[in-house]
């Protein structure tokens, strides 16, 4: 069942918030545009900030090592400097986590099958927190060659026509898959590694191979099959949401924008074919509402991961209105702030009925939604 959508009407004297479960916030009327999203902002901060363990953390157990640093990233990018207690907190415990050895930031006691996923995470907040590299350089750059060597490559044995050349995952020794790849590709970017590094041109060869999209780039038997331009989640075994009796593997949002964001990230031009068929069925598929290519009936599974992926995609892209192909131009920015001003529950945070991908948790929610409106900010007129 798809939720009840909150619509939300603009007009020069403030806004009109009409319907919405009790549930939700309902902002103060004759607010502007920014000034709603910056009142959503500073609740969503808040409710992070009463939710943080005393260690610093955010999450229980292993989640923590990974939701600490989206959490931390989401906080900073919000306005909150490293100064901010919660923040200098997280960071010391994000501290706890750098092996000075090998480079992960994944804990002293966590195996190598999951260093990817939070080295990536806490990379990236940490190089937020420090832009200039002063506290956390060595670190950083250390982390980065970790993560390379982790890519799946010849190190590995592994030969570039083989499925899983190119990618990462969670960790040695895992399969690949596009998601964790996207984030190993946003690492090495934030660790300033030029695009011009061997792990991007190998990154490519995995990234092309996870789309529906028969070309010189993809060989797989099923990409003919759609040939519509989306993404799936891996090439490499797991169908997730594919139909395998008739051998094919649909694509679905937050994977095709994920997918198109590598291939630019990669070096591609958005005049390749293989970004153009992206944009295609991002086109086709354009919402602010639901992950589009989800199974019937999954209502907003994966939604505050779609929009996150989403607007780091378009941001990524450079264009600041994004045509629908019905015709309809979008300014992207306004439709995702909406969507998630919109969602906001009274105690500040966002959280999802599905529980797929650890949306139920509103930690990790309210994370994502800030990073998410940090690239949509509004603009005054």
């Amino acid at each position: 069942m798809r939720p009840r959508i909150v619509t939300l009407f603009l007009f020069t004297g403030g806004m009109f918030w009409i319907g919405g479960p009790v549930s939700y916030a309902q902002p103060k009327k004759g607010l502007s545009p920014e000034e709603a999203q910056a009142q959503a902002v500073a609740k969503g901060g808040a409710f992070l900030k009463s939710t943080q363990a005393a260690d610093g953390s955010w999450g229980t157990g292993p989640t923590a090592t990974g939701m600490t640093g989206i959490v931390v990233t989401s906080l900073l990018k919000s306005g909150l400097t490293p100064d901010d207690p919660a923040v200098a907190k997280a960071l010391k415990f994000i501290e706890t986590l750098i092996d000075e050895k090998d480079g992960h930031i994944a804990g002293p006691n966590s195996k190598v099958g999951g260093h990817n996923y939070p080295t990536c995470i806490n990379l990236i907040a940490l190089a937020t927190a420090d832009p200039e590299w002063k506290k956390y350089g060595k670190a950083i750059e250390k982390a980065a060659a970790y993560l390379i060597k982790l890519q799946w490559d010849e190190s590995e044995g592994k030969k570039p026509e083989e499925v899983i050349y190119g990618g990462a995952g969670y960790g040695g020794g895992t399969r690949p898959d596009l998601s964790n790849t996207h984030f190993f590709l946003d690492a090495l970017m934030a660790a300033k590694v030029p695009t011009t590094d061997p792990a991007f041109k190998k990154a490519l060869i995995f990234v092309s191979r996870c789309q529906n999209f028969k070309s010189e780039f993809q060989d797989q038997p099923w990409a003919g099959k759609i040939n519509d331009g989306s993404f799936i989640y891996t090439a490499a075994g797991d169908t997730r949401g594919a139909t395998p009796d008739d051998g094919t593997r649909p694509g679905y949002g937050s994977m095709t924008y994920a997918g198109m964001k590598c291939l630019i990230q990669s070096g591609i031009s958005k005049e390749d074919a293989r970004v153009k068929k992206s944009l295609d069925w991002l086109k086709t598929h354009y919402s602010v509402d639901v992950n589009p290519g989800m199974p019937e009936g999954s209502g907003p599974r994966g939604l505050y991961y779609y929009l996150w992926t989403m607007a780091n995609s378009l941001t990524v892209l450079g264009e600041e209105e994004f045509m629908s192909a019905d015709g309809v131009k979008h300014i992207w920015r306004n439709d995702i702030t909406s969507s998630l001003v919109n969602r906001q529950k009274k105690d500040g945070s966002w959280s999802n009925d599905i529980s797929n991908w650890m949306e139920t948790n509103p930690d990790l929610c309210t994370a994502y939604a800030l990073n998410t409106l940090s690239l949509c900010k509004v603009k005054a007129k």
